[in-house]
């Protein structure tokens, strides 16, 4: 049976959690019933690392400077290139 699920306190947490949940499936030694248990709650905890990286994106603010020296901030968005340089 698989273990009790928390939800993880930090996006750190979660992310370790969702790598050691990859090692047990990798390792082939998992029964069918418990992997598809570690299945689910990796599957929860991809929606909780996408969610709370959403979130800081939206805190992101980039400082811009215009041609006559004024700083000013906006918020930061990434295009579909990547980030800018």
């Amino acid at each position: 049976m698989a273990k009790k699920e928390e939800k993880p306190q930090s996006f750190e947490a979660a992310l370790k959690r969702l790598e050691a949940i990859v090692e047990e499936m990798e390792s082939g030694e998992t029964e069918l019933d418990a992997m598809i248990a570690s299945f689910e709650e990796g599957q929860r905890l991809v929606a909780f690392c996408s969610s709370k990286l959403n979130e800081v994106e939206k805190k992101i603010e980039k400082i811009v400077k215009d041609g006559a020296g004024n700083v000013t901030v906006e918020p930061f968005e990434l295009s579909a290139e990547g980030p800018p340089n």
